[in-house]
């Protein structure tokens, strides 16, 4: 049914159709809207056999979920920067057992300093947990992964991160079309775990494991992501002569037939990032896009061979690793290896500075001029980095670079603001 929804609730009603047992929460922004509507459905005993527990903090929230899903329990959470942090010993450990937790990661920067808005960096910092990451490219795929990924989690006995946007897509109202419940029940069949805490079957889980074995668990865990590579097309296709439409899957792409030039992104950015490529081919320039969905596991063949014949590819990278580069950008180069290509990654629309048409257009004719560094920061504010930089050669106590920045942004519009 076509619906006119905030993200965050289209995501709630698909958590829903996929019958939860367990909805475990600790509110953060920008997750939050996700968690209240799936309450008030359970409250209203709209989700059968469905318990929520409100708990003290986003490690309780996974431990929850760990605990239901070894139970037996199909399990879900949300969460979103500080607070996906906050509960990664325990990421680690529902990935260690093989439990099919399903999380909603609504992507926002990470602190300090404190900043809600969104980029991808806090999903991406848990990128060897042992998590599958999908990422939406807009609010209805959001909804179509969320339903793929209980199937896909179960069916591999790993969880799954789905990622989408932080206010960009939780809190955008969309037209979204939200499945029935008969529809999701044919996809989707009933939970049958792999292992599971039975008094009358008396097994343990999360035993101390030395040496001898640790080796061939990890591997065990590498076999299964490979093994996602598989399940993950195969999904998307059964979900497409379900629910009449192509969502998810490793990567998709747009114009890019004959292309020497492609661009390489995921999230919601890809929308802006096909807007200006039609732009710019109606200037003459032979770009392509890419969309990357499925971050973990990286999909290096896939992306290779979408890649392939273009002379330059360019990352639109949503994080940064300080002393190295950017972490999309590194899995693409990896990729790209040996095969003679280009790689520029974009740092760009971190802490939620806006990605726009005109810098997206402006960067890939640098792109296509050879005039690109390897690694640009999109819109960096240099005069701003300036000002911090002299400050601290000027005095060994210049301050918190975060704060006087802001006050030169203050100075700034007040001078502007004097001069009109």
């Amino acid at each position: 049914m076509l619906k006119q929804l905030e993200g965050s609730q289209g995501v709630a009603q698909a958590v829903a159709l996929c019958r939860p047992n367990i909805v475990c929460a600790y509110p953060i922004s920008p997750q939050t809207h996700i968690v209240e509507a799936l309450g008030r459905l359970v409250r209203a005993g709209k989700i059968e056999d469905c318990e929520y527990l409100n708990v003290e903090s986003e490690f309780g929230a996974m431990s929850v979920a760990i605990g239901a899903s070894a139970a037996g329990a199909r399990a879900y959470t949300a969460t979103a920067s500080q607070g996906l942090l906050f509960m990664a010993e325990a990421i680690y450990n529902a990935s260690g057992l093989g439990l099919p937790i399903v999380m909603t990661v609504a992507n926002r920067a990470i602190g300090a300093p404190i900043n809600i808005w969104n980029d991808q960096s806090d999903s991406l910092s848990q990128r060897d947990s042992g998590w599958l990451q999908l990422f939406a490219e807009d609010n209805q795929e959001a909804v179509d992964l969320h339903i793929q990924a209980f199937r896909i989690a179960e069916e591999l006995s790993l969880p799954v991160m789905v990622c989408m946007d932080g206010f960009v897509l939780t809190h955008a109202l969309e037209r979204m079309d939200i499945p029935s419940q008969e529809q999701v029940d044919q996809f989707l069949p009933p939970y049958e775990p792999r292992q599971v805490l039975d008094p009358e079957d008396p097994v343990s889980i999360g035993a101390m494991v030395g040496p001898e074995a640790f080796t061939e668990v990890r591997y065990l865990a590498q076999h299964r992501f490979n093994t996602a590579l598989e399940v993950l097309p195969r999904v998307q296709e059964e979900f497409a002569k379900i629910f009449g439409r192509r969502s998810g899957g490793l990567l998709s792409t747009y114009r890019t037939e004959d292309t020497d030039i492609r661009v390489i992104g995921m999230g919601s950015c890809i929308g802006t990032i096909k807007d200006s490529v039609d732009e710019l081919r109606d200037e003459g320039l032979n770009v392509g896009v890419v969309s990357l969905k499925s971050f973990r596991p990286f999909p290096y063949d896939a992306v290779r061979e979408a890649l392939k014949g273009a002379s330059r590819v360019v990352v639109i990278d949503r994080t940064v690793t300080p002393g190295s580069r950017g972490v999309l950008g590194m899995e693409v180069e990896s990729a790209l290896r040996g095969t003679g290509t280009a790689v520029n990654t974009v740092i760009a629309g971190l802490g939620g500075r806006a990605i726009t048409r005109h810098s997206i257009k402006a960067t890939l004719k640098d792109a296509a001029a050879g005039k690109l560094p390897d690694i640009f920061f999109m819109d960096l504010d240099r005069e701003l980095v300036e000002n911090q930089l002299a400050r601290e050669a000027k005095t060994r106590r210049s301050g918190p670079a975060a704060e006087e920045m802001l006050k030169d942004v203050g100075r700034r519009s007040a001078a502007q603001a004097a001069s009109k």
